[in-house]
């Protein structure tokens, strides 16, 4: 279990809002739980002293605005300060994918391209596949809670589509991809603890790479996603970190995590 860390980017912002309140028809609706006064660049450089490969970074407007376009040379500084050291997401389609890899990004991120509506377009994986390479490929996962089943959600959050979260489909994308970013969207931002049911359904996945993300608030969350994610299961802490205004310190979580491998 590995702790991978984040760069949020709102605005052309380092942020950290509460994840339901992006929303596309209500702009001025977003909660904002942290906003930093340092760069992309600056936290970028911090992972890297620390040798904290495999964090993401995430552009949070949407794609054709001038708001996207500020975050993605915020995101792009980023990536500059840490070659090969982070993910990048946020809108992220063909036209761009191979743009960002070029500028220093180990992996691209990946979710609402790939789906036509709330149907995956298995032809779009396949050729995003083909043109990032698999193991530059990563599929983001936002996940909701529905009836009696987790289901994939797009658009910001916003839109359900038909794809059931478990392990049948998990190893299905795992043909298309290297590995897997999981939100806990009920949960993300809200410092309010970890979705334990959802860890339980992606802690069935025994020899996939996944990154869960949502809720972590304390040091014994983690230990409870190591328990529940069998140590299979990396972790990303937002909020919760004191370098985004929260009480944990970024030092420990690392320590936290290389103690429980």
């Amino acid at each position: 279990m590995r702790f991978r860390p984040c760069i949020d980017i709102h605005d052309g912002k380092v942020k950290q809002i509460v994840g339901g309140s992006l929303n596309d028809s209500e702009t001025n609706a977003v909660s904002e739980n942290y906003v930093s006064e340092k760069g992309a660049a600056f936290y970028a450089s911090m992972y890297s002293e620390r040798d904290l490969s495999g964090g993401h970074i995430i552009m949070l407007n949407k794609p054709g605005t001038p708001e996207y376009e500020a975050s993605k040379a915020e995101a792009i500084a980023g990536l500059m300060a840490y070659p090969g050291g982070m993910q990048i997401g946020g809108g992220i389609g063909p036209e761009s994918a191979r743009m960002f890899l070029d500028a220093g990004a180990s992996h691209v991120i990946v979710t609402s391209y790939v789906f036509d509506g709330p149907v995956l377009d298995h032809a779009k994986l396949k050729d995003l596949k083909e043109m990032t390479g698999k193991e530059h490929l990563v599929l983001d996962l936002s996940c909701r809670f529905k009836g009696d089943s987790y289901y994939v959600v797009t658009d910001r959050w916003q839109t359900y589509t038909d794809l059931k979260v478990n392990t049948e489909m998990l190893y299905e994308l795992a043909e298309y991809c290297d590995e897997f970013l999981i939100h806990g969207v009920d949960v993300e931002g809200l410092k309010q603890g970890t979705d334990e049911r959802l860890l339980s359904v992606l802690a069935e996945a025994e020899d996939l790479k996944i990154t869960y993300a949502g809720g972590v608030r304390s040091y014994e969350d983690i230990d409870l996603i190591y328990r529940l994610g069998k140590g299979r299961i990396d972790f990303t802490v937002g909020s919760a970190l004191s370098i985004f205004g929260g009480d944990l310190d970024i030092d420990r979580v690392v320590a936290c995590s290389r103690v429980n491998n």
